[in-house]
């Protein structure tokens, strides 16, 4: 793993000689580097590394055991001395003061950071967090590296934000169709990651995104062609696995056709079983193909693939027969948070976990209540309802892919491990010619674009300004405008919202006298939305008008007949896709994202306005 020699810094001899004798292994750097494998670590493990795990897992108590399979949230900053307010929230929901306290109580396998959790304010504090984690992990009675994990997709759904370099999103990345583009990104991301500490990624997310209507996935998804997801997932997952952290493909069986969020109810996705095959399976396929380390599942009923109507993630059906034994896959496979609405519609939350495992389950990621579920896990396993030898199948898995990291020969990263790797130059440089490729044009009336500085030098932008994903980015306006600025232009910002009330529109109105266009960022614009108010009422300044979409690029229907004279699709609000299309509407990059998804007419859905593959040139 290249960056094993950095993380040897914060090692002591004394940690190194513990993990190594708790594992039965050599404890000198690449020691378990032989064992990384491009298929990932399923099925590829030495016999030899194997006995030893086995070994370490017989001398593992019951309780050990079964935190091993949870992963959980925490709050604070550090390990051992979060904030006041932190140790509050952690004492509420978890019953203890610290990650530390966590880790010595419950055994846990995996912790996962969130930013709402204060987890990550800046790459030296998460690296920091992530060692201190790690020593939690090493002084227990078996030490034990933890797998530390997170969300960070890319575009709309971002844990880590600037000073890291943050990615265009799986839909940006489909417009772009370029799968070195996707390594890439994954690549670069994974090697961040893995400078602060985080060793397994939730992404990609495999979902294909046939139903526009989705209030979950949307860009989170490369796109609704199944091939060309296939595509880009295999080359992320050989992008971030490449980094030396677990690539997760999620969420298994596909959660591209719904309309119900799972956060909040229990979608049931109506695919026979040869739709499911010709739609949802192939970027799985394709997953496991290029070796993917973790899969996620997903809390939606398939009937088609389990007539019990259970959510996938407690579905044996689905989980073993279908992921394990039918596509083959012996790797990690990691549960959708279980406190989700979707997958505690129909069971208790002392039920979740035990059906989890007995559906083929290995992590349990973030349950609502650690204690009520590790002690029902614990229980079932004491009566005998799950028997010891499938916890140990999973905690297999679970070593199985924390040797493959390198974690038991070092857990640790480095502060000049983070400055030599996070948000440089040549990173940041890559990610903003990754996110040229990904503007889509989709209407240029006149060919008002680019805009000339000699005609269209006073610009306005307006619009929502969304929360940034990572809470480190924008306001869009805001990044827009000054993007503009950079380029020669003399821009203004004002937000409008995503509601925007009369006055706002009004102010929008008053504010465009005297420009010579307007930039306005929308975000899911409806039939019934004032954004499109908005559009209209500024259009009729005679002001031309250019529609920047920050989130799904299915604005554009909906704004038909509203008079702007140009649209683009961003698909996300970060800045790295703000400044691009910025670089688009300005002539200092060409547009040459293509639709990934059909967009279809808003008073007549059956009927197709862009077909995928749509995209304009200048």
């Amino acid at each position: 793993m290249h960056h094993r020699t950095s993380r040897r810094t914060l090692l002591t001899a004394t940690a190194a000689t513990a993990v190594a004798a708790a594992a039965g292994m050599a404890a000198a750097p690449g020691a378990v580097a032989a064992q990384h494998s491009p298929h990932g670590s399923h099925g590829h493990t030495s016999a030899a590394t194997t006995r030893r795990l086995k070994r370490l897992i017989s001398r593992m108590s019951l309780e050990e055991k079964v935190g091993q399979l949870f992963v959980m949230r925490v709050y604070g900053h550090s390990a051992t001395d979060p904030d006041q307010a932190d140790i509050d929230a952690n004492l509420a929901e978890i019953g203890v003061r610290t990650a530390a306290e966590m880790i010595a109580k419950y055994h846990v396998g995996g912790i996962i950071y969130f930013s709402w959790a204060h987890n990550t304010r800046d790459p030296h504090q998460i690296a920091e967090l992530s060692n201190g984690i790690q020593r939690a992990g090493l002084a227990g009675p078996t030490p034990l590296p933890l797998l530390v994990s997170t969300d960070q997709e890319h575009g709309i759904v971002c844990r880590v934000g600037e000073p890291a370099t943050l990615m265009p999103g799986a839909m940006a990345l489909g417009a772009g169709g370029s799968r070195a583009d996707a390594r890439t990104a994954g690549q670069i991301a994974g090697a961040e990651l893995a400078a602060i500490g985080i060793n397994q990624n939730y992404a990609p997310d495999a979902d294909v995104n046939v139903n526009p209507a989705n209030p979950v996935i949307g860009v989170r998804s490369f796109g609704s062609d199944p091939q060309a997801v296939a595509g880009m997932v295999a080359a992320q997952v050989k992008g971030y696995q490449s980094a030396g952290i677990a690539s997760t493909a999620k969420h298994f069986p596909g959660h591209g056709d719904t309309s119900t969020d799972s956060h909040t109810g229990l979608p049931v996705i109506g695919h026979t079983r040869e739709q499911w095959a010709e739609l949802d399976a192939p970027p799985f396929r394709a997953a496991i193909a290029a070796g993917i380390d973790s899969i996620m599942t997903a809390h939606i009923v398939v009937p088609a693939l389990d007539p019990s109507e259970d959510p996938a993630t407690l579905s044996r059906p689905i989980l073993t027969g279908i992921l394990r034994e039918e596509l083959g896959y012996d790797g990690v496979v990691v549960t959708d948070s279980l406190g989700m609405e979707g997958v505690r519609t129909k069971y208790g939350d002392e039920r979740v976990p035990v059906l989890a495992l007995q559906a083929g389950v290995d992590q349990l990621l973030n349950p609502p209540s650690l204690d009520v579920s590790w002690n029902a896990l614990l229980a079932a396993v004491r009566s005998g309802e799950v028997s010891e030898a499938r916890l140990d199948a999973s905690i297999l898995r679970i070593l199985r892919l924390k040797t493959k990291l390198g974690l038991f020969d070092d857990p640790f990263v480095s502060r000049r491990g983070v400055d030599r790797t996070v948000g440089t130059r040549a990173h940041l440089v890559a990610a903003d010619r990754i996110a040229e490729h990904t503007t889509t044009l989709l209407a240029n009336e006149r060919a008002l674009l680019p805009l000339s500085r000699r005609s269209h030098r006073k610009l306005l932008v307006v619009g929502a300004d969304p929360a940034s994903p990572s809470g480190t980015t924008g306001p869009p306006t805001t990044t827009l405008a000054d993007a503009f600025n950079e380029l020669g232009f003399t821009a203004t910002a004002l937000s409008t919202g995503i509601t925007p009330t009369q006055a706002n529109i009004d102010a929008a109105v008053a504010a465009a006298q005297g420009k010579d266009a307007v930039v306005v960022g929308t975000y899911n614009v409806t039939a019934t939305s004032s954004q499109r108010t908005l559009v209209s009422a500024l259009a009729a300044t005679g002001v031309p008008v250019v529609t920047v979409a920050i989130r799904n690029p299915y604005d554009i229907a909906q704004l038909a007949g509203t008079g702007h004279a140009a649209s683009l699709a961003a698909y996300s609000w970060t800045d790295v896709e703000l400044r691009a299309a910025a670089r688009v509407i300005a002539g200092r990059a060409r547009p040459e994202g293509k639709l990934p998804v059909p967009v279809q007419r808003a008073d007549d859905p059956s009927k197709v306005l862009y077909p995928v593959g749509y995209g304009l040139r200048y």
